[in-house]
């Protein structure tokens, strides 16, 4: 089953939960979330933009990989519905918990919490959708 996967759609999967997080993390939410952080526009600038761009895709391509194996293995008779709401059901039943325990333990802001957790749930309804549509 690891190489019967539509590979077209991991990779774009994976490049639409990434655009979903430019457009969030940018104009959308960009300047509260660099608030809730504490880190200023210069301070990003000085990061390693390769690596954290590199490594970002590189997480996303696995979530792809890993909600395509999750279809897969319930056959290709899903609807668009039911993939869409099983992206999201796994972003709100698995990443959300997660990163709420986190901050939890580190102290991080309510809002901070909910600009990530918002931008999950995005990232995983816009991966859905691409393999919904990508069969």
């Amino acid at each position: 089953m690891l190489f019967e996967l539509n590979w077209l759609a991991v990779v774009l999967a994976a490049l639409a939960g990434f655009v979903v997080g430019g457009i969030w993390y940018g104009p959308i939410m960009g300047k509260r979330w660099m608030g809730a952080v504490g880190i200023t526009e210069d301070q990003i600038k000085q990061g390693n933009m390769p690596l954290i761009y590199g490594g970002a895709f590189a997480f996303s391509l696995v979530a792809s990989w890993t909600l395509a194996h999750t279809f897969a293995t319930y056959g290709q008779d899903l609807s668009v519905f039911i993939k869409v709401l099983t992206a999201f059901g796994v972003a709100l039943g698995f990443i959300v918990p997660a990163i709420g325990t986190n901050y939890l333990f580190s102290q991080k802001s309510k809002v901070l919490f909910f600009i990530d957790a918002g931008y999950w749930l995005l990232f995983y309804i816009a991966m859905g959708l691409v393999h919904a549509y990508l069969r």
